[in-house]
């Protein structure tokens, strides 16, 4: 009976021994965060030539400068400054629609715009900041002349769609 005891004890020091090392494994495996991968990023500067201001954008009434992003981040995100060009015709800007993007923040850099995002009117003015949320229903409503934008998106590729 002594020796049935013994092995008994001898089991349930391994069981528990082996129990304690599961439990060891796991916190280490939870403590240690799993690696990201992430796209390719090289160094990229942008510096600012008036030559660079394109008509080939999203928009017709805008002039876009790609900021180089898009290519040294490995298609991550896009970012690029929007010259509206004067004057604002609203029968051209107010189109509704919705970006399929990740994330998309706009900041003024110069002059004004008014829009109009899920039935809120805002205008935004130069220093201002803001978030359009992935999807969200929006419309240019009208913009001052000199109104100038930066446009971070991610990914760099997405679609815009009209809502008629």
């Amino acid at each position: 009976m002594a020796k049935t005891m013994a092995k008994l004890q001898a089991q349930s020091k391994k069981t528990s021994s082996k129990a304690n090392k599961s439990k060891k494994r796991t916190a280490t495996a939870r403590a240690q965060p799993k690696a990201k991968t992430r796209p390719k990023q090289t160094f990229n500067v942008n510096h600012l030539r008036e030559e660079d201001f394109l008509a080939d954008g999203l928009r017709t009434y805008a002039k876009y400068r790609d900021l180089g992003m898009s290519k040294a981040t490995s298609g991550l995100l896009q970012a690029h400054v929007i010259r509206l060009l004067p004057p604002c015709d609203p029968a051209v800007v107010s189109k509704r629609h919705y970006h399929d993007v990740d994330l998309q923040m706009i900041y003024v850099l110069n002059g004004w715009i008014k829009g109009e995002y899920d039935g809120e009117v805002v205008t935004m003015r130069k220093g201002a900041a803001w978030l359009q949320p992935p999807r969200i229903k929006h419309t240019v409503l009208d913009y001052s002349d000199d109104c100038e934008l930066l446009e971070i998106i991610l990914p760099a590729e997405f679609k815009t769609v009209e809502l008629g």
